[in-house]
């Protein structure tokens, strides 16, 4: 029995137990916390410097690349001086070559004035176009048809020559016997109405081509014009609208404005061959030269109601005709009619922008 109760703890030193045990606990934990609080401090740490090495690495690759676009851009403002500075001396260059060639070309033209002379030995007069109208002796009345209906007379003939440089001429040669009666007619009809360019040729329908060749001639001759235009006196013409027309053509060096019926002529000797066909044969002439050729379809428009209906739709016809016919078909009695419902109004002509 005493050996029992000696194992047993006396109870006053339970409570001095306790506050041991508290002490060796807050101890224990003391130490562990604060260990743990210093690894976590050297793990942030670590983690801020990589931050910041990643942050400091991120700014230096950047400066790299502003500093290489730098370069870049100084490169380029450095070849653009340089692209700009061979450009003015191109430009120097090219400005006074352009003088150059237009002194030399202003020379040219004083030259070729002077030099070309009319048969009366003056110099040629300035003209924007001349037009020739090809007629016969036998077609006094076509050619007062077309003189009642699209073509100026008199006062209003020369006024249009001196305001508008637009020359009308009926183009006719000559018979061949000298003084004949068809000679003397012309002569007097010649003296009435002062429209004509007689020309150095025998007439003869068979000779059109011919003709035609020296009308071009004489008319080069005679006038220094941007555009020389041959036209049947069995066609009817809207002069206002073909002079609009030539006009935006006008700064092109070589032009040759038509309506292509035929296509293109196909010519094997290098001459001025002479076709049965006026047309065909002016045609043929251009082949090998550099010129433009430009199909105009509104110079060959069909009478009434074709014209009349393209006049009505704002596109007004520069010439009108019967294909059939290769002019209006009986134009002495019919020319009045087509000019009534086809033509371009009389103010067209002096309203015209040349």
């Amino acid at each position: 029995m005493k050996t029992k109760s000696s194992a047993k703890v006396s109870a006053k030193w339970i409570p001095i137990f306790s506050i041991c045990f508290f002490f060796l606990g807050m101890m224990f934990t003391n130490k562990f916390w604060g260990h743990l609080d210093s690894d976590n401090q050297l793990i942030t740490q670590r983690r801020r410097e990589q931050e910041l090495q990643i942050i400091a690495e991120d700014c230096n690759s950047e400066k790299k690349k502003a500093g290489d676009q730098d370069k870049n851009v100084i490169n380029e403002v450095y070849k653009a001086h340089e692209s700009i500075q061979k450009l003015d001396k191109s430009i120097s260059m090219l400005q006074m070559e352009l003088s150059e060639s237009r002194r030399a070309l202003e020379r040219g033209r004083r030259m070729n004035v002077s030099s070309v002379m009319s048969n009366e030995g003056t110099p040629r007069k300035k003209a924007f176009m001349v037009i020739g109208i090809n007629t016969a002796f036998s077609s006094r009345k076509r050619r007062d048809s077309v003189r009642e209906t699209w073509m100026p007379q008199g006062e209003q003939l020369r006024r249009l020559e001196e305001e508008k440089g637009i020359v009308v001429r009926f183009m006719i040669g000559h018979s061949a016997t000298s003084n004949s009666i068809l000679d003397r007619a012309l002569d007097s009809e010649e003296s009435q109405h002062k429209d004509f360019l007689r020309l150095d040729h025998i007439e003869g329908y068979h000779e059109l081509s011919a003709k035609t060749k020296i009308f071009f001639t004489t008319a080069v001759a005679k006038w220094d014009a941007d555009f020389y235009v041959k036209v049947d006196d069995d066609v009817h013409v809207n002069l206002g609208t073909l002079a609009a027309t030539l006009a935006r053509h006008r700064s092109k060096p070589r032009v040759y404005i038509g309506c292509m019926k035929s296509g293109p002529v196909l010519a094997q000797k290098p001459i001025l061959h002479k076709y049965a066909n006026e047309d065909v044969s002016l045609g043929s002439w251009f082949i090998g030269l550099e010129i433009e050729h430009i199909d105009d379809r509104n110079m060959c428009c069909s009478t009434p109601p074709d014209c009349e209906w393209k006049a009505q739709a704002g596109s007004m016809c520069v010439a009108s005709f019967d294909w059939s016919c290769s002019g209006i078909c009986k134009s002495v009695e019919k020319m009045k009619f087509v000019h009534e419902r086809c033509s371009e109004g009389e103010e067209a002509l002096w309203n015209a922008l040349l």
